[in-house]
């Protein structure tokens, strides 16, 4: 009784603040510049101690990858690089920029604190997850371009009608994976909801069943929000290890392909039309891959205001590569330019390419 109370005292005060930083009606709004929103899987972004109860003894000075401070230091300013480039080509800091595999809140502060990002002026929000690598999702975002109201972390659990294969009733309740991160806030007097995903592995080529349960987790979570705050306009992006057309994403999460397709409780991918075009985040055996998706809801497709739009390249979703982000020789030529190659310390960047979209009016 007592924490149904308290959620719902959280939740009025959630309700009085968005009253407070929306325009009152009848007053214009002023019509903003673009934002950008993205997403970036920074690969094992570990510092170099321990940290209690997280599995990252491979990325310690002593463990099995051999992480010393310099490559940690190296590591933050090829991330800070990638993401201060994304700044010079769209002429603006991301206004949102969700972030998978990184260790704790200290690593996400290490990397805003990099000279290429301190002009950004970033803020953090960061849950501990119970994910037994010891990794967790992030989102940095520009206070002068978003006013947050509220965050949490939304934990996974199997409270489903979802056939559950991949794990016996045992394994379940021993399975831990990331918890999603969800941030809602004020843009242009537009209120948003991002959720920061980092959906379970496909190791062994298993988990369609969980990354489904994972899919529903949020969809749920979105109706909820916008059933709370009716007009939000939800965005979810994450590594989902799915690709748009798989059934986390286009059926439990409701994505679709098309703009023209897109209902009311629908999400719209612009990242299926791409991938069918042979453009990919990351490879596998050669072929290319979209996980790092980013999808928004009906209200950004068909709605006033804010709307997601096409860009320079045709299309509604940017894959951001550059040549140094690529592997330009040898068996991986064409690839991602990663951390490490064949147990290998070569100075990379990361195995996934960062994903970006364009909303504006």
């Amino acid at each position: 009784m007592i924490t149904n109370k308290l959620r719902m005292k959280k939740a009025i005060l959630a309700v009085l603040a968005v009253m407070l930083l929306l325009p009152p009606q009848g007053c214009a709004k002023k019509k903003g510049s673009k934002h950008i929103i993205g997403f970036y899987n920074v690969e094992n972004l570990f510092n170099t101690t321990h940290d209690q109860g997280k599995n990252d003894y491979e990325y310690l000075p002593d463990g099995a990858n051999e992480w010393t401070p310099d490559k940690y230091a190296s590591k933050l300013h090829n991330m800070a690089r990638v993401i201060a480039d994304m700044r010079e080509d769209n002429g603006v800091w991301h206004t949102v920029l969700g972030l998978a595999e990184v260790e704790n809140r200290e690593v996400v502060e290490a990397l805003i604190a990099q000279p290429e990002l301190v002009k950004a002026g970033y803020k953090i929000v960061h849950f501990e997850s119970p994910d037994r690598r010891g990794i967790d999702c992030a989102l940095l975002y520009n206070p002068a371009r978003m006013k947050l109201v509220e965050s949490e972390a939304i934990p996974y659990d199997f409270n489903t009608s979802i056939k559950i294969t991949t794990y016996n009733k045992q394994e379940q309740e021993d399975f831990r994976t990331r918890d999603v991160l969800m941030a809602h806030g004020i843009i242009d007097g537009e209120h948003f909801a991002f959720y920061v995903c980092h959906f379970p592995s496909r190791r062994g080529d298993k988990g369609q069943d969980l990354r489904a349960r994972a899919a529903e987790i949020v969809y749920n979570h979105a109706i909820e929000m916008q059933g709370r705050y009716p007009g939000i306009k939800c965005v979810v992006m994450g590594d989902m290890n799915d690709n748009p057309a798989d059934a986390s994403l286009s059926r439990y999460l409701h994505g679709r392909r098309n703009v023209a397709d897109v209902k009311k409780g629908d999400f719209f991918n612009p990242f299926w039309e791409m991938l069918d075009n042979g453009i990919g985040s990351l490879y596998y055996r050669g072929d290319p891959n979209i996980f790092d998706c980013i999808l928004v809801s009906d209200a950004l497709v068909n709605g006033k205001g804010l709307k997601i739009k096409k860009q320079s390249n045709k299309y509604y979703g940017t894959v951001y590569s550059k040549p140094y982000m690529t592997q330009q020789s040898g068996q991986y030529k064409g690839l991602p330019h990663r951390t490490f190659s064949n147990g290998k310390f070569i100075n990379g960047y990361s195995d996934h390419y960062p994903t970006f979209i364009l909303l504006g009016k």
